[in-house]
């Protein structure tokens, strides 16, 4: 089969990236891989979908730089028609187009949905993905597993917030990844809140929630695939992200670590609380950031780490990623349009 991966650009494509390592497992594996970006799409007059692809050199070798070096060797591009695409896996974060290409925010979804209506599976499901351009989405999950939250941009409501949680609060920008203008604000007497309530508002609104205090060993992050726990060989697809000291960001780009974690029945009970709605919307792929009994974030676009895991680990969890494609296409070629994309994508 032929899967064409989205994101963002192929010049910010790096050798750790967990797309990095799906698509050297898809070649692995005997299939033909592309890179595609927002500015590869094409809708001709007669309605035919297509993309103008990066195809890789050809390799046996797994070696990540070897692959990140040949991918951005490759000027030139494949034009070729969606119906020759069997899965079209949407890995693009829209959080790093927002303010210098605003048009290419929401491309993947657009052009997502075209493909799905000829007939490529398309993970995550598009329509979904649409709802979940900013952590609002994260607000439609149990509250039993959300931490209090408040999303404004009233600063006055802010400060009112901040007196309602004795341990503080955690402030970000309402859009937005990576561990970028994130704060903790321990109370109202902080003499820079001004200065960092501006820093964070000039982004949009923001979410301010209550800080929970098993956050100063970091998060869990837990991948869901179909949405259950990503498990291969009795090993939890699951890393612990630990802060860097005086950090309270645990991202791995803020210069947080990856470290083995024991997944307990506390964070499976967790998953299983989020599971029916991922299913539901068709997230194929998706990583859980836990602490205690409560979800910080949920990635539905780009969650990253599964190289991480295996180092840590010595587990390919990619390879079952791709397993799980092929027999999704598999589906797809025997059953038609009577399984809608959402559906089959967590299948």
């Amino acid at each position: 089969m032929r899967i064409a991966f989205f994101v963002n650009s192929i010049e910010s494509e790096a050798p750790y990236y967990t797309t990095t390592s799906l698509a050297l497992s898809a070649r692995a594996r005997g299939h033909d891989v592309c890179y595609v970006t927002p500015d590869d799409f094409v809708l001709r007059p007669d309605d035919s979908l297509l993309v103008r692809a990066v195809i890789p050199p050809p390799s046996k070798t797994k070696d990540q730089d070897a692959f990140i070096a040949g991918l951005r060797a490759e000027v030139s591009k494949e034009t070729i028609d969606v119906s020759n695409i069997d899965v079209l896996f949407l890995r693009n974060d829209p959080s790093e187009d927002a303010d210098e290409r605003a048009w290419a925010v929401n491309v993947g979804a657009m052009f997502g949905r075209l493909a799905v209506e000829r007939g490529v599976l398309t993970v995550n499901d598009p329509n979904a993905l649409a709802t979940a351009q900013n952590k609002l989405y994260f607000q439609d999950f149990p509250e039993s597993v959300r931490p209090t939250t408040l999303i404004s941009k009233s600063l006055d409501e802010i400060r009112s917030f901040i007196d309602s949680q004795k341990r503080g609060v955690i402030l970000k920008p309402l859009q937005g990844s990576g561990g970028k203008h994130v704060f903790k604000i321990k109370s109202n007497k902080e003499s820079n809140l001004n200065q960092i309530f501006e820093a964070v508002s000039g982004e949009g609104y923001l979410i301010a929630q209550g800080y929970l205090p098993d956050a100063v060993e970091g998060d869990v992050r837990l991948f869901l695939m179909n949405g259950r726990p990503l498990e291969k060989d009795g090993a939890y697809a699951a890393f612990r992200r630990v802060p860097a000291k005086g950090e309270v960001r645990s991202n791995i780009r803020a210069s947080g670590t990856a470290t083995k974690v024991k997944v307990t029945a506390e964070m499976l009970s967790v998953a299983e609380m989020v599971r029916p709605k991922l299913v539901a919307d068709g997230m194929f792929l998706v990583g859980l950031d836990i602490v205690g009994a409560k979800i910080l974030e949920i990635n539905v676009f780009t969650p990253g780490g599964l190289q991480n895991l295996e180092k840590l680990y010595d587990v390919d969890f990619s390879d079952l990623v791709i397993e799980a494609l092929e027999k999704k296409v598999s589906i797809r070629q025997s059953y038609g349009a009577q399984i809608t994309n959402a559906t089959l994508a967590s299948l």
